[in-house]
């Protein structure tokens, strides 16, 4: 079996917006042996060679800086009238399954993802949906991935097409922006110049009434088939968080 990672490493990068950023203290292993002092343990009695150990502290992270998968209840604090589901509540089945690429690399920055541009992709390579997979829309913007322009690159998904999947059976999606919409600088720029109240952050906002999930912030996914794998993406368990960074990789057999 192959594995492929799908996930960013997580580590601070000065490129990173303010709201993106992480800071990781690294505490070396020295440091630990005062620890053990302090508790009572005298020198002479630490294992020989004993160095102590690593630890270290994520000192800030916010839960959608790095690859991550959002909840429900990050959308809308309901869904279809009911209590959204916060990343904790999410099924772990929903979350390990069949794997598809929807290859989008050919999109413009700030060109939405449509419907017909799905079932295009779809009729040309020979694939169907079915439910309970895991779909990956690959645009290629993971190649700006830690530049200080992530966030204001790239095409996104439609409303139209994320509840088109979801009405498919697709209940977690992922992708290689920062985003799953169109870019936020862009559409916050469109909404105010159109005046349009319905633009901004549609195909979030699809949430409100259809239950999903969706990853950003996904990389290499060149580095698989359109088809035939697995995808495994396991949330850590916040309870009550509106999302959670998670390892997310691909299995091949």
């Amino acid at each position: 079996m192959k594995i492929v990672d799908l996930s960013k490493p997580i580590r601070f990068n000065k490129a990173d917006p303010w709201f993106m950023k992480v800071k990781i203290k690294h505490k070396p292993h020295r440091k630990s042996k005062w620890l053990l002092r302090a508790m009572g343990l005298p020198f002479k009695l630490f294992p020989k060679g004993f160095n102590g150990w690593a630890d270290d502290t994520i000192q800030k992270m916010g839960v959608h800086a790095t690859t991550h998968i959002d909840a429900p209840w990050h959308y809308s604090p309901t869904t279809n009238g009911k209590k959204s589901k916060t990343i904790d509540e999410v099924p772990l089945d929903w979350c390990f399954g069949d794997g598809i690429v929807i290859d989008m690399n050919h999109k413009q920055d700030f060109d939405p993802i449509t419907i017909a541009d799905i079932q295009s992709f779809l009729d040309e390579n020979g694939l169907d949906l079915e439910p309970g997979m895991i779909v990956l829309i690959k645009t290629g913007r993971d190649k700006y991935n830690g530049t200080k322009d992530f966030h204001k690159k790239g095409t996104g998904m439609s409303a139209a097409a994320t509840e088109w999947l979801i009405d498919k059976g697709i209940k977690v999606m992922g992708i290689d922006s920062w985003g799953w919409d169109l870019p936020l600088p862009y559409m916050l720029k469109k909404a105010k110049e159109s005046g349009n109240s319905e633009y901004f952050w549609e195909a979030h906002l699809v949430g409100r009434e259809k239950e999903y999930c969706h990853m950003e912030q996904l990389v290499n996914l060149d580095a698989l088939p359109y088809s035939g794998f697995k995808v495994a993406v396991f949330p850590l368990k916040i309870v009550g968080a509106s999302g959670a960074p998670a390892r997310v990789v691909a299995m091949l057999e």
